[in-house]
């Protein structure tokens, strides 16, 4: 989870929660499947370079850089205690992957930095003012040409999906999120060609899986 100051929202919401997150995704997220998913549609080149921004305990992290591994892949989180959990992982793995602390809305890279951003169940933790901020770093960070890969909450797209955004809409930073506002707010931060590729169905809404390009 990243955010902008020490303020930020656990992974889980709560930091006694935090050891649990990885049996938590597995048994409520499907989380293999989609970021199997997820990964597959990245493309990572020879040589390219990945952020896995809001990296948590780095299960996504580690399937980028074993699907890809002539790729540099760096995972950034800002919260210390998760990102325990991630370089223990990642040591015993023995993979080098770079696990950086710092803020998805004051990203700590130069302009141009990146081939993909990839992130994954990240934005609906931010507040609307710093999903745009944290866009706008996106663009900054990532090279002419270079992709962003999203998994996060989208618009409910059945039935069953709108009651049960009914419950989540209660809280406040999934709202753009449920609205199904992401892909605009992809654009107005510059980036373009914005794709939904996949939506799968989960005990907390619909999530939809994007990718989006900057040209530019």
């Amino acid at each position: 989870m990243v955010q902008k100051s020490d303020k930020f929202i656990p992974a889980l919401k709560f930091t006694w929660l935090t050891p649990l997150y990885d049996s938590v995704m597995q048994l409520t997220m499907r989380e293999l499947t989609i970021k199997r998913r997820l990964v597959e549609q990245m493309r990572v080149g020879r040589g390219h370079r990945v952020l896995d921004l809001g990296c948590g305990t780095a299960t996504l992290t580690i399937m980028i850089k074993r699907t890809y591994p002539e790729a540099e892949v760096i995972g950034l989180d800002i919260d210390p205690e998760i990102l325990d959990i991630a370089r223990s992982k990642v040591a015993e793995t023995g993979m080098d992957i770079k696990l950086d602390q710092g803020s998805a809305v004051e990203l700590p890279y130069p302009d141009s930095s990146f081939d993909r951003v990839v992130s994954s169940l990240v934005f609906h933790h931010l507040k609307h003012e710093d999903k745009i901020r944290a866009f706008r770093e996106i663009f900054r960070v990532l090279r002419p040409g270079g992709e962003l890969h999203v998994a996060d909450f989208g618009k409910p797209h059945n039935a069953l999906m709108y009651l049960i955004s009914l419950i989540m809409r209660w809280f406040e930073e999934v709202m753009d999120n449920i609205k199904g506002l992401l892909p605009e707010m992809f654009r107005k931060a510059g980036l373009e060609q914005v794709e939904e590729t996949a939506r799968y169905m989960t005990i907390f809404g619909t999530l939809c899986l994007y990718r989006v390009l900057k040209q530019r």
